[in-house]
């Protein structure tokens, strides 16, 4: 697809993440020789064309001191498995609920959810409230506390000069 150059001037600004201030768009109108109104209206522009599919946000977890943090796998019967996941993503300290196919023989489960909190404790409680909630606790499933933390960050666009 055709980029204008104001398009890429501000997809190259938000591709390392918004700026931290109160009006990160006028602030990254600044950074393009745009109004904060030009740029909400091309990043508006490149959603609606299907050049941007998601703009979101990327917390941080671990700086904010959520060190206990799990990926909670579920073997969840495919004709409940819809509810169930809604049920999940309505839970307030529920982050991702969303669903996978199954890999046989191995991987069994269909369903995941991601849990963070601040010791293992607190979220394997939480596990055990969110499977009641759900009326799923007598399915089976795994809880895969993360070791380690990889680097979060968003999309990479290749930087291409305006015209």
């Amino acid at each position: 697809m055709e980029l204008t150059g104001t398009e890429r001037r501000v997809m190259s600004a938000v591709q390392d993440g918004l700026p931290l201030v109160s009006r990160p768009y006028e602030a990254i109108g600044r950074a393009c020789g745009l109004s904060e109104e030009e740029v909400l209206r091309t990043l508006k522009g490149l959603i609606a064309r299907g050049i941007v599919t998601r703009f979101g946000v990327i917390v941080r977890h671990r700086a904010l001191g959520y060190r206990a943090n799990a990926m909670v796998v579920w073997d969840v019967p495919d004709d409940i498995a819809s509810r169930v996941g809604a049920k999940f993503a309505g839970l307030p300290y529920v982050t991702l609920a969303y669903r996978r196919p199954r890999r046989m023989p191995d991987w069994p489960y269909n369903l995941f959810c991601m849990i963070h909190g601040r010791d293992r404790a607190m979220v394997e409680s939480l596990i055990e409230e969110a499977a009641r909630a759900a009326d799923v606790a007598d399915i089976p499933r795994a809880v895969l506390f993360s070791q380690r933390c990889f680097k979060q960050r968003g999309a990479r666009y290749h930087t291409v000069a305006a015209e």
